[in-house]
């Protein structure tokens, strides 16, 4: 198997990752239903998952920095594999917000490896485009999992869906054994000097893009069900529709956003690409009930929101590549917050009767994303100005 297979393999596992974490969304009802409990209480297992996603990772990434990372990603999909066959068949919310729980920190752990081992298996100069397709995975379970799940449900148990969630864990074990190759573990880096990353400029500038980036995706993707019925009018075929489109253009969103970043660097592909993702937010409120300009936004929206994955990842591990899988939790650990942040931003919008206006609240993030990259920015490049002209005096 080439590294480029090795590669979509890791894809493959990334999109059954996501699928773990989204597809509740589609069946709180039913979840809901088995477990006699509210949906209001169901949702609540998303929450928890966010939060344990992360809060969690980064502890767990440093305390197995010393595992080979073939076998961290092997026990990892056990774990996984594992705890959703038990969330199938288990009884009681309280066991089954614990098993989310557990979930969700294999997940974390998952997420981080399988993009650590992308940057490894790529060819020199083409990581950009490896994490993408890894990304793509993720992007694509975020909208495509969903939908899917729902149809399976309805013609199903919704327990059925965890199972199969497990069983396909179990295959993805059985050939990540055989086809992935062992790497170098990373030295082992205490939580303490972990934190320090944090005080790190440029490395926490980077984890609040994240945190604006995908904390302003959630603000409108949370509702975007009750954004589509309510302000377009659209059935909930519709609806169905709409997302599987939308799961499309993101998918390719995240390969644009490799492409470019391998292509034209990480500043100009993640600059345009959240300045695009703010104007198509912008816009929203103003095409009425045009369907055509709707679907033609939506697709703009996917593919401008999902490129901007690749090129902060990238110059996280550029900017320390001795501790790719640190600052990628650290990244992992920012982007779940954010989405919790910017759901619960969501609601409190929507309880206020803005439900039509969320994607300008997402707009205003973006913008305050876009300064902090254009700042970190000019400062890198009058620190790398100072240092040059610093050497030219000692070479002298």
């Amino acid at each position: 198997m080439s590294n480029m297979w090795k590669i979509y393999l890791l894809a493959a596992i990334s999109f059954l990752n996501g699928t773990s974490e989204y597809v509740i969304a589609g069946i709180l009802d039913r979840i809901a239903e088995a477990n006699n409990i509210s949906v209001s209480s169901a949702g609540q297992l998303i929450t928890v998952f966010s939060i344990a996603f992360g809060a969690g990772t980064p502890f767990l990434i440093a305390m197995t920095a010393r595992l080979e990372r073939k076998k961290l990603l092997v026990y990892a999909l056990t774990v996984f594999s594992v705890i959703n066959i038990l969330i199938a068949i288990i009884t009681g919310y309280e066991m089954l917000m614990a098993a989310r729980i557990i979930s969700a920190l294999s997940a974390g752990v998952i997420q981080v490896t399988l993009l650590t081992l992308a940057a490894v298996l790529a060819a020199p100069g083409k990581q950009g485009g490896a994490i993408a397709t890894v990304v793509t995975g993720q992007s694509t379970a975020l909208v495509v999992g969903v939908p899917i799940g729902r149809v399976v449900a309805s013609h199903y148990d919704w327990n059925v869906i965890f199972i199969g969630l497990g069983v396909v864990g179990l295959l993805f074990t059985a050939l990540t054994s055989f086809t992935i190759p062992k790497t170098v573990a990373e030295e082992p880096v205490p939580l303490r000097e972990q934190f320090k990353f944090l005080m790190k400029p440029r490395i926490s500038a980077y984890l609040l893009i994240t945190f604006l980036w995908l904390g302003s995706y959630s603000i409108v993707f949370t509702y975007i069900s009750p954004y589509f019925l309510n302000t377009f009018g659209m059935s909930n075929q519709g609806v169905t529709t709409a997302l599987f489109i939308f799961g499309i253009a993101s998918a390719i969103g995240s390969k644009l956003g490799g492409f470019s970043t391998d292509k034209w660097g990480s500043f100009r592909t993640l600059t345009g690409g959240i300045l695009l993702h703010a104007i198509a937010l912008l816009l929203f409120p103003f095409i009425g009930q045009f369907a055509f300009l709707f679907y033609v936004l939506l697709i703009f929206w996917a593919l401008s929101a999902w490129s901007s994955g690749a090129p902060i990842q990238f110059q996280l591990i550029s900017l320390a590549p001795a501790a790719a899988s640190i600052v990628l939790s650290l990244h992992s650990a920012a982007g779940q917050l954010g989405m919790a942040a910017g759901a619960g931003i969501g609601g409190i919008a929507v309880k206020n009767g803005l439900l039509n206006y969320i994607p300008w609240i997402g707009a205003f993030a973006l913008a305050v994303s876009v300064v902090v990259i254009v700042a970190d920015n000019v400062l890198s490049k009058r620190k790398q100005t100072k240092q040059a002209q610093s050497n030219l005096c000692i070479e002298k």
